[in-house]
């Protein structure tokens, strides 16, 4: 019988004890710390929580803690995280979900072995509370008269809690002022983030890849004004997402006369995402290889409608293509411009302590499953490329993004969690040797950028310290407004009216574009003594 297999049982005859025995819960935590021990009833705690004042029995031992220690362990208590019971179960099942059980169980030692066990019934459990899986909900779902908390290792651990996004935030304070530009003036030929005087149209198609078995829903974003002298852009969506979620970028461009294509993925889309919460697997290795043949395939398809009599007969430049892609689809845009996978490190180092990996890391571990460890999966159609906030610190190993020949951009924020903007975007920048320039967008998150109709019908926006807390919609507007401008600009490059359009990829203009709330920066290379301080920020982590 497999390890997983067994699991699964001895999982479900915990939940059954528990359900049998309802008294089967913790009503006692034990607290150790060093050689300290402390036991305190649950509702003691549960009080903690609701009013923020340490109990009578816990004051001796709170005093050794740390102000950021206790406050640490009051926030915590407070967090509740509503997530689907099914979603929760699938992905503790998975083999990275039960490396995390396995560093979790350090914290809550037992002396049968059932620690990961135990863990799993009770975040189960735990998820049924109304508001949510958190502390206390887990804590009472425990299936043990008492649970037993290793104070040290849960500081170790919690402090390890997504450790690119914390390294990116001191990172950010530290060089932001340095990228600043020093007595400048600006003297725009005009706003870029201004809508073009054409009147934009779409064309839906559904495309049917029969060699892999797969259906393409397309959008094409148009208007009479377009010809073949201008590229195509073609768009390419993050995990869980839909080909709509940059409309408002595909309608700037489209109004300019440009012709914006947007695929959808099959296999990792929205659609996929929520099918899989009902069975199957939520993404599957080969996924990495197919978004880039995603690419390639409409590429061909474009080719064949452009010599067919339709309204955008003999506009289509399929042989001059940029590419734009959001996250996972950041990383698409890499591996579809000429990037390597490199996979021989990434199998390494998913192998054990993934707790400390942020949502895209963990996200890029699912390619370990490949059989082969290199990849080459570009397109020589593609000229020019945009990653906004993209996944690619495992998947192009040292030296996959080297690979890259074309001119791109790499968009990064700095408040990312699922995407930490240090170990994702700014340290694989310095990797690219092409041409290239990198725009920091200080407080933005990693839904900033999307279409405000679809990052608001997102999921629950609870702050934890590995999603959540995005600025998005209204709130965010400002930096649409400059991914307008730097879109098209960088589109413009490939045209007659590139000149006219550089002053838009310039660190003055980003810092014309700032506000108070969105500073934004942009370089063209990061200066030696810079490139030294992110390869040791990296290697503290």
């Amino acid at each position: 019988m497999s390890i997983k297999k067994l699991l699964r049982i001895a999982t479900a005859m915990a939940v059954i004890c528990i359900i049998n025995e309802p008294t089967l819960a913790a009503q006692k935590i034990v607290l150790r710390y060093a050689s300290l021990s402390q036991s305190i009833d649950v509702k003691e705690l549960r009080n903690l929580a609701e009013t923020g004042t340490i109990p009578e029995s816990l004051k001796s031992y709170a005093k050794r803690l740390s102000p950021q220690q206790r406050n640490l362990v009051i926030e915590a208590l407070k967090t509740s995280i509503p997530i689907n019971i099914v979603t929760l179960s699938k992905l503790l099942n998975t083999r990275m979900g039960m490396i995390i059980l396995s560093d979790l169980a350090t914290i809550t030692p037992r002396e049968d072995y059932a620690g990961t066990i135990a863990l799993r019934a009770a975040m189960i459990l735990g998820a049924r509370a109304p508001k949510g899986l958190s502390i206390l909900s887990f804590i009472e779902a425990y299936p043990s008269d008492r649970l037993i908390i290793d104070l040290k290792q849960a500081f170790k651990v919690m402090s390890n809690l997504n450790t690119s996004f914390w390294q990116t935030q001191r990172f950010m304070s530290a060089i932001s002022p340095q990228l600043a530009p020093q007595n400048f003036s600006m003297n725009l030929p005009f706003d870029p983030t201004q809508s073009g005087s054409a009147v934009v149209q779409v064309r839906q198609l559904i495309l049917k890849d029969t060699q892999r078995q797969r259906v393409i829903p397309v959008d094409i974003y148009y208007s009479t004004s377009a010809t073949a002298a201008k590229p195509i852009i073609i768009f390419s969506h993050g995990f869980s997402s839909v080909r709509t979620d940059m409309r408002y970028l595909a309608e700037h461009l489209a109004s300019h006369g440009y012709i914006a294509v947007t695929p959808e993925h099959p296999g990792s889309n929205a659609e996929h995402y929520n099918k899989a919460l009902a069975g199957g697997s939520l993404i599957k290795p080969e996924e990495f290889l197919e978004r880039a043949r995603d690419i390639s395939f409409v590429l061909d398809e474009l080719e064949k409608l452009n010599k067919t009599v339709n309204p955008l007969q003999g506009k289509l430049a399929t042989n001059n293509v940029m590419i734009v892609g959001h996250s996972m689809g950041g990383g698409t845009a890499l591996s579809s411009a000429g990037g390597e996978l490199q996979l021989e490190k990434l199998k390494q180092r998913c192998q054990s302590n993934l707790i400390s990996l942020s949502l895209g890391e963990g996200l890029q571990c699912v390619a370990s499953g490949l059989p082969e460890n290199r990849y080459q999966v570009g397109d020589n159609r593609i000229k020019s490329a945009i990653a906004i906030n993209p996944i690619s610190s495992l998947i192009f190993g040292e030296t996959g993004l080297s690979k890259i020949q074309i001119p791109t951009l790499i968009v990064a924020a700095s408040a990312d969690k699922i995407t930490p903007a240090l170990s994702e975007q700014i340290l694989p920048f310095t990797k690219i040797s092409a041409p290239k320039w990198l725009v920091a967008m200080l407080g933005a998150t990693h839904l900033s950028i999307q279409d405000p109709w679809f990052a608001i019908n997102r999921e629950d926006n609870t702050n934890t310290p590995i999603r959540g807390g995005e600025i998005y919609g209204e709130q965010s507007f400002e930096i649409r407004n400059y991914m307008k401008a730097i879109t098209l600009a960088m589109a413009a490059q490939m045209t007659a009216d590139a000149e006219k359009y550089a002053i838009f990829l310039t660190p003055e203009y980003a810092y014309y574009a700032s506000t108070e709330a969105f500073p934004i920066r942009l370089v063209r290379h990061i200066p030696a003594e810079l490139e030294i301080a992110i390869k040791n920020f990296i290697q503290s982590k």
